[in-house]
Protein backbone atom coordinates (compact mmCIF):
# COMPACT_ATOMS: atom_id res chain seq x y z
CA UNK A 1 0.00 0.00 0.00
CA UNK A 2 1.26 3.53 -0.76
CA UNK A 3 2.26 5.56 2.31
CA UNK A 4 1.63 9.21 3.04
CA UNK A 5 5.06 10.47 4.11
CA UNK A 6 6.04 13.80 5.68
CA UNK A 7 9.69 14.72 4.99
CA UNK A 8 10.76 17.29 7.58
CA UNK A 9 14.51 17.42 8.31
CA UNK A 10 16.55 20.16 9.92
CA UNK A 11 19.70 21.45 8.22
CA UNK A 12 22.85 19.35 7.95
CA UNK A 13 24.99 22.13 9.36
CA UNK A 14 27.77 23.30 7.08
CA UNK A 15 26.71 21.04 4.20
CA UNK A 16 22.96 21.10 3.43
CA UNK A 17 20.14 23.54 4.14
CA UNK A 18 16.90 22.09 5.47
CA UNK A 19 15.41 22.43 1.98
CA UNK A 20 18.36 20.65 0.32
CA UNK A 21 18.30 17.89 2.95
CA UNK A 22 14.58 17.39 2.39
CA UNK A 23 15.04 17.16 -1.37
CA UNK A 24 17.85 14.58 -0.98
CA UNK A 25 15.81 12.43 1.43
CA UNK A 26 12.76 12.59 -0.83
CA UNK A 27 14.82 11.68 -3.91
CA UNK A 28 16.26 8.61 -2.20
CA UNK A 29 12.93 7.48 -0.81
CA UNK A 30 11.25 7.78 -4.23
CA UNK A 31 13.94 5.57 -5.81
CA UNK A 32 12.84 2.67 -3.62
CA UNK A 33 9.17 3.54 -3.06
CA UNK A 34 7.91 5.62 -6.00
CA UNK A 35 4.29 4.88 -5.11
CA UNK A 36 4.41 6.84 -1.82
CA UNK A 37 2.92 10.33 -1.51
CA UNK A 38 5.62 12.68 -0.11
CA UNK A 39 5.12 16.13 1.39
CA UNK A 40 8.22 18.23 2.14
CA UNK A 41 8.25 20.77 4.98
CA UNK A 42 11.45 22.67 5.94
CA UNK A 43 12.10 22.83 9.69
CA UNK A 44 13.79 25.38 11.91
CA UNK A 45 14.16 25.29 15.68
CA UNK A 46 15.56 28.83 15.86
CA UNK A 47 18.92 28.49 14.15
CA UNK A 48 20.11 29.13 10.61
CA UNK A 49 17.15 29.26 8.22
CA UNK A 50 14.66 30.39 10.88
CA UNK A 51 13.91 33.68 9.12
CA UNK A 52 13.18 32.28 5.68
CA UNK A 53 11.06 29.43 7.05
CA UNK A 54 8.96 31.46 9.54
CA UNK A 55 8.50 34.33 7.08
CA UNK A 56 7.16 31.85 4.54
CA UNK A 57 4.60 30.59 7.02
CA UNK A 58 3.57 34.18 7.89
CA UNK A 59 3.69 35.45 4.27
CA UNK A 60 6.09 38.18 5.39
CA UNK A 61 8.01 40.28 2.87
CA UNK A 62 11.80 40.44 2.76
CA UNK A 63 13.77 43.55 3.74
CA UNK A 64 17.46 44.41 4.05
CA UNK A 65 19.20 46.42 6.78
CA UNK A 66 22.72 47.87 6.73
CA UNK A 67 24.36 46.61 9.93
CA UNK A 68 27.70 45.34 11.18
CA UNK A 69 28.64 41.71 11.64
CA UNK A 70 30.00 40.29 14.89
CA UNK A 71 33.44 41.77 14.11
CA UNK A 72 31.92 45.21 13.38
CA UNK A 73 32.48 44.95 9.62
CA UNK A 74 29.73 46.46 7.40
CA UNK A 75 27.17 43.90 6.35
CA UNK A 76 23.71 43.78 4.71
CA UNK A 77 21.35 41.56 6.68
CA UNK A 78 17.95 40.25 5.62
CA UNK A 79 14.87 40.38 7.83
CA UNK A 80 11.13 39.99 7.17
CA UNK A 81 7.96 41.99 7.90
CA UNK A 82 4.25 41.20 7.76
CA UNK A 83 2.48 44.60 7.85
CA UNK A 84 -1.08 43.50 8.74
CA UNK A 85 0.00 42.00 12.08
CA UNK A 86 3.04 44.32 12.21
CA UNK A 87 5.20 41.26 12.88
CA UNK A 88 8.94 41.24 12.18
CA UNK A 89 10.95 38.04 11.79
CA UNK A 90 14.62 38.39 12.66
CA UNK A 91 17.33 35.74 12.43
CA UNK A 92 20.37 36.75 14.46
CA UNK A 93 22.68 34.61 12.31
CA UNK A 94 21.94 36.97 9.40
CA UNK A 95 23.78 39.72 11.29
CA UNK A 96 26.13 38.09 13.79
CA UNK A 97 26.38 34.53 12.51
CA UNK A 98 29.55 32.49 12.83
CA UNK A 99 29.24 31.55 9.16
CA UNK A 100 29.68 35.23 8.18
CA UNK A 101 33.25 35.34 9.52
CA UNK A 102 36.48 33.90 8.12
CA UNK A 103 37.33 30.70 10.04
CA UNK A 104 39.55 31.20 13.11
CA UNK A 105 40.31 34.84 12.31
CA UNK A 106 38.55 36.32 15.36
CA UNK A 107 38.39 35.32 19.01
CA UNK A 108 34.98 35.61 20.76
CA UNK A 109 36.47 38.23 23.10
CA UNK A 110 36.74 40.46 19.99
CA UNK A 111 33.14 39.92 18.87
CA UNK A 112 29.75 41.17 20.02
CA UNK A 113 26.06 41.36 19.09
CA UNK A 114 25.86 45.03 18.03
CA UNK A 115 24.69 44.07 14.52
CA UNK A 116 21.63 42.30 15.95
CA UNK A 117 20.71 45.47 17.82
CA UNK A 118 20.93 47.41 14.58
CA UNK A 119 18.73 44.85 12.87
CA UNK A 120 16.11 45.17 15.62
CA UNK A 121 16.20 48.95 15.34
CA UNK A 122 15.51 48.66 11.59
CA UNK A 123 12.49 46.43 12.29
CA UNK A 124 11.14 48.88 14.89
CA UNK A 125 11.65 51.82 12.51
CA UNK A 126 9.55 49.99 9.89
CA UNK A 127 6.65 49.84 12.35
CA UNK A 128 7.01 46.37 13.85
CA UNK A 129 5.14 45.89 17.11
CA UNK A 130 5.80 42.18 17.45
CA UNK A 131 9.12 40.49 16.79
CA UNK A 132 9.96 36.81 16.39
CA UNK A 133 13.69 36.22 16.83
CA UNK A 134 15.72 33.10 16.04
CA UNK A 135 19.09 33.15 17.77
CA UNK A 136 20.97 29.98 16.77
CA UNK A 137 24.23 30.08 14.83
CA UNK A 138 25.74 33.16 16.47
CA UNK A 139 29.48 33.86 16.61
CA UNK A 140 29.20 35.64 19.96
CA UNK A 141 29.39 34.94 23.69
CA UNK A 142 28.52 38.41 25.07
CA UNK A 143 24.98 37.74 26.42
CA UNK A 144 23.65 40.54 24.24
CA UNK A 145 26.02 43.26 25.45
CA UNK A 146 26.69 44.71 21.99
CA UNK A 147 23.02 44.50 21.04
CA UNK A 148 22.01 46.33 24.21
CA UNK A 149 24.45 49.17 23.60
CA UNK A 150 23.04 49.58 20.09
CA UNK A 151 19.56 49.84 21.64
CA UNK A 152 20.68 52.58 24.03
CA UNK A 153 21.51 50.65 27.21
CA UNK A 154 24.47 51.84 29.25
CA UNK A 155 26.79 49.62 31.28
CA UNK A 156 28.33 51.62 34.11
CA UNK A 157 31.11 50.86 36.60
CA UNK A 158 31.32 52.14 40.19
CA UNK A 159 32.54 55.53 38.92
CA UNK A 160 29.68 55.80 36.39
CA UNK A 161 32.04 55.23 33.49
CA UNK A 162 30.78 53.35 30.44
CA UNK A 163 32.08 49.87 29.78
CA UNK A 164 33.04 49.55 26.12
CA UNK A 165 33.54 45.79 25.71
CA UNK A 166 31.87 42.74 27.18
CA UNK A 167 35.14 41.53 28.67
CA UNK A 168 34.91 44.53 31.04
CA UNK A 169 31.59 43.34 32.50
CA UNK A 170 33.35 42.07 35.63
CA UNK A 171 33.48 45.78 36.63
CA UNK A 172 29.76 46.35 36.05
CA UNK A 173 27.98 48.20 38.87
CA UNK A 174 24.65 49.14 37.31
CA UNK A 175 22.62 49.11 34.12
CA UNK A 176 20.92 52.17 32.70
CA UNK A 177 18.07 51.31 30.31
CA UNK A 178 16.91 53.48 27.41
CA UNK A 179 13.72 55.49 27.73
CA UNK A 180 11.44 53.17 25.77
CA UNK A 181 11.04 49.48 25.07
CA UNK A 182 11.57 48.59 21.45
CA UNK A 183 8.65 46.15 20.93
CA UNK A 184 5.53 45.52 23.02
CA UNK A 185 5.94 41.81 22.23
CA UNK A 186 9.17 39.94 21.48
CA UNK A 187 9.41 36.16 21.31
CA UNK A 188 12.74 34.36 21.11
CA UNK A 189 13.06 30.91 19.56
CA UNK A 190 15.76 29.03 21.49
CA UNK A 191 17.08 25.71 20.22
CA UNK A 192 18.69 24.60 23.49
CA UNK A 193 17.66 24.69 27.16
CA UNK A 194 21.01 25.54 28.76
CA UNK A 195 21.30 28.15 31.54
CA UNK A 196 23.61 31.15 31.20
CA UNK A 197 26.33 30.02 33.63
CA UNK A 198 28.05 26.95 35.01
CA UNK A 199 29.08 23.56 33.61
CA UNK A 200 26.11 23.52 31.21
CA UNK A 201 26.26 27.25 30.49
CA UNK A 202 26.94 28.97 27.20
CA UNK A 203 30.69 29.47 27.60
CA UNK A 204 31.65 25.89 28.41
CA UNK A 205 29.14 24.05 26.21
CA UNK A 206 28.98 26.18 23.07
CA UNK A 207 31.95 28.52 23.47
CA UNK A 208 34.45 26.05 21.94
CA UNK A 209 32.45 26.02 18.69
CA UNK A 210 33.06 29.78 18.48
CA UNK A 211 36.71 29.72 19.45
CA UNK A 212 36.77 29.83 23.26
CA UNK A 213 39.58 27.74 24.76
CA UNK A 214 39.45 26.08 28.19
CA UNK A 215 41.71 28.80 29.60
CA UNK A 216 39.14 31.38 28.42
CA UNK A 217 36.25 29.88 30.38
CA UNK A 218 37.00 31.57 33.73
CA UNK A 219 37.28 34.99 32.03
CA UNK A 220 34.00 34.56 30.16
CA UNK A 221 32.20 33.22 33.25
CA UNK A 222 33.49 36.05 35.45
CA UNK A 223 32.09 38.68 33.12
CA UNK A 224 28.74 37.03 32.48
CA UNK A 225 28.30 36.18 36.16
CA UNK A 226 28.68 39.84 37.13
CA UNK A 227 26.17 40.84 34.45
CA UNK A 228 23.72 38.30 35.87
CA UNK A 229 24.27 39.52 39.46
CA UNK A 230 23.62 43.15 38.59
CA UNK A 231 20.69 42.37 36.29
CA UNK A 232 18.96 40.08 38.79
CA UNK A 233 19.36 42.70 41.53
CA UNK A 234 17.98 45.53 39.37
CA UNK A 235 15.21 43.54 37.69
CA UNK A 236 13.52 41.09 40.11
CA UNK A 237 12.09 38.03 38.41
CA UNK A 238 14.94 37.71 35.94
CA UNK A 239 17.04 34.58 36.37
CA UNK A 240 20.20 33.37 34.66
CA UNK A 241 19.10 29.83 35.55
CA UNK A 242 16.05 29.98 33.28
CA UNK A 243 16.27 27.29 30.56
CA UNK A 244 17.38 28.85 27.28
CA UNK A 245 19.22 31.82 28.79
CA UNK A 246 22.48 30.19 27.69
CA UNK A 247 21.38 29.88 24.07
CA UNK A 248 23.51 31.63 21.43
CA UNK A 249 26.32 32.72 23.73
CA UNK A 250 23.93 34.01 26.41
CA UNK A 251 21.79 35.91 23.93
CA UNK A 252 18.73 34.20 25.42
CA UNK A 253 19.49 35.94 28.72
CA UNK A 254 20.29 39.22 26.96
CA UNK A 255 17.01 39.33 25.06
CA UNK A 256 15.07 38.54 28.26
CA UNK A 257 16.88 41.39 30.00
CA UNK A 258 17.31 44.05 27.33
CA UNK A 259 14.20 43.48 25.22
CA UNK A 260 11.75 42.04 27.76
CA UNK A 261 11.42 39.04 25.46
CA UNK A 262 9.84 35.70 26.23
CA UNK A 263 11.87 32.57 25.52
CA UNK A 264 10.14 29.72 23.73
CA UNK A 265 11.51 26.42 22.44
CA UNK A 266 12.18 27.07 18.77
CA UNK A 267 10.57 23.84 17.66
CA UNK A 268 7.32 24.66 19.48
CA UNK A 269 7.21 28.07 17.80
CA UNK A 270 7.83 26.51 14.39
CA UNK A 271 5.31 23.74 15.00
CA UNK A 272 2.57 26.20 15.89
CA UNK A 273 3.08 28.38 12.82
CA UNK A 274 3.45 25.31 10.55
CA UNK A 275 0.23 23.75 11.93
CA UNK A 276 2.40 20.69 12.43
CA UNK A 277 0.10 18.51 14.55
CA UNK A 278 -2.62 18.68 11.88
CA UNK A 279 -0.06 17.73 9.21
CA UNK A 280 1.21 14.82 11.29
CA UNK A 281 -2.22 13.36 11.96
CA UNK A 282 -2.82 12.80 8.25
CA UNK A 283 0.42 10.91 7.42
CA UNK A 284 1.61 7.33 7.89
CA UNK A 285 5.31 8.05 8.33
CA UNK A 286 7.69 10.92 9.13
CA UNK A 287 11.24 11.23 7.79
CA UNK A 288 13.55 13.63 9.59
CA UNK A 289 17.27 14.12 10.16
CA UNK A 290 20.21 16.45 10.76
CA UNK A 291 23.97 16.43 10.37
CA UNK A 292 24.72 14.84 13.74
CA UNK A 293 22.30 12.66 15.67
CA UNK A 294 23.91 13.14 19.08
CA UNK A 295 23.35 14.42 22.61
CA UNK A 296 22.13 17.80 21.37
CA UNK A 297 19.39 16.00 19.41
CA UNK A 298 18.03 14.87 22.77
CA UNK A 299 18.34 18.30 24.47
CA UNK A 300 15.59 20.35 22.81
CA UNK A 301 16.76 20.40 19.19
CA UNK A 302 14.04 20.28 16.57
CA UNK A 303 14.71 16.77 15.26
CA UNK A 304 14.56 15.29 18.75
CA UNK A 305 11.40 17.23 19.62
CA UNK A 306 9.78 16.02 16.41
CA UNK A 307 10.64 12.45 17.42
CA UNK A 308 8.97 12.99 20.82
CA UNK A 309 5.88 14.49 19.20
CA UNK A 310 5.59 11.55 16.81
CA UNK A 311 5.89 9.14 19.75
CA UNK A 312 3.02 10.91 21.54
CA UNK A 313 0.87 10.77 18.40
CA UNK A 314 1.79 7.16 17.61
CA UNK A 315 3.33 7.98 14.22
CA UNK A 316 6.45 6.12 12.99
CA UNK A 317 9.43 8.45 12.60
CA UNK A 318 12.76 7.64 10.94
CA UNK A 319 15.85 9.79 11.61
CA UNK A 320 18.68 10.06 9.07
CA UNK A 321 21.98 11.75 9.91
CA UNK A 322 25.51 12.31 8.80
CA UNK A 323 26.78 10.66 11.99
CA UNK A 324 25.11 8.83 14.87
CA UNK A 325 27.08 9.23 18.08
CA UNK A 326 24.49 8.18 20.68
CA UNK A 327 22.84 5.17 19.01
CA UNK A 328 21.07 3.74 22.06
CA UNK A 329 19.57 6.99 23.29
CA UNK A 330 18.68 8.26 19.81
CA UNK A 331 17.09 4.99 18.72
CA UNK A 332 14.79 5.08 21.77
CA UNK A 333 13.38 8.31 20.38
CA UNK A 334 12.75 7.15 16.82
CA UNK A 335 11.34 4.12 15.06
CA UNK A 336 14.78 3.82 13.51
CA UNK A 337 17.90 5.99 13.21
CA UNK A 338 20.63 5.66 10.57
CA UNK A 339 23.77 7.54 9.58
CA UNK A 340 25.89 7.97 6.48
CA UNK A 341 29.22 7.43 8.24
CA UNK A 342 30.90 5.09 8.85
CA UNK A 343 28.55 2.52 7.26
CA UNK A 344 28.13 3.97 3.74
CA UNK A 345 31.27 6.03 3.27
CA UNK A 346 34.04 8.00 4.97
CA UNK A 347 33.45 11.35 6.70
CA UNK A 348 35.52 13.03 3.98
CA UNK A 349 33.33 11.65 1.21
CA UNK A 350 30.16 12.48 3.13
CA UNK A 351 31.24 16.12 3.49
CA UNK A 352 32.29 16.32 -0.16
CA UNK A 353 28.99 14.92 -1.51
CA UNK A 354 26.40 15.27 1.26
CA UNK A 355 23.30 15.24 -0.97
CA UNK A 356 24.46 12.14 -2.85
CA UNK A 357 25.08 10.13 0.32
CA UNK A 358 21.94 11.33 2.07
CA UNK A 359 19.93 10.26 -0.99
CA UNK A 360 21.62 6.86 -0.83
CA UNK A 361 20.88 6.51 2.89
CA UNK A 362 17.22 7.38 2.35
CA UNK A 363 16.97 4.84 -0.49
CA UNK A 364 18.32 2.07 1.75
CA UNK A 365 15.99 3.09 4.60
CA UNK A 366 13.02 2.97 2.21
CA UNK A 367 13.95 -0.48 0.89
CA UNK A 368 14.21 -1.87 4.42
CA UNK A 369 11.23 -0.06 5.96
CA UNK A 370 8.41 -2.34 7.11
CA UNK A 371 5.18 -0.43 7.93
CA UNK A 372 3.57 -1.43 11.24
CA UNK A 373 0.61 -3.75 10.94
CA UNK A 374 -2.84 -2.34 11.56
Amino acid sequence: MPLRVLVIPDKFKGTLTTEAAGAAIAAGWRLARPQDDLELVPMSDGGDGFGAILSGQLHAGEHTAHVVNAAHRPHDARWWFEPTSRTAVVESARAIGLALLPPKQFHPFQLDTRGLGELLLAAAAAGARRCLIGIGGSATNDAGFGMARALGWRFLDRDDRDLETWTELHRLARLQPPRRRLFPTAIVAVDVQNPLLGPRGCSRIYGPQKGLRPEDFPVAEKNLRQLARVAEAQFPGLSAKEPGTGAAGGLGFGLRLFLGAKLQPGFALFARHADLVRRLRRVDLVLTGEGALDKSTLMGKGVGELGRLCQRLGIPCLALGGVLTEPRAVKKLFTDARAITPHLTTPQNALAQPAHWLTRLAEIAAKEYVPPRG
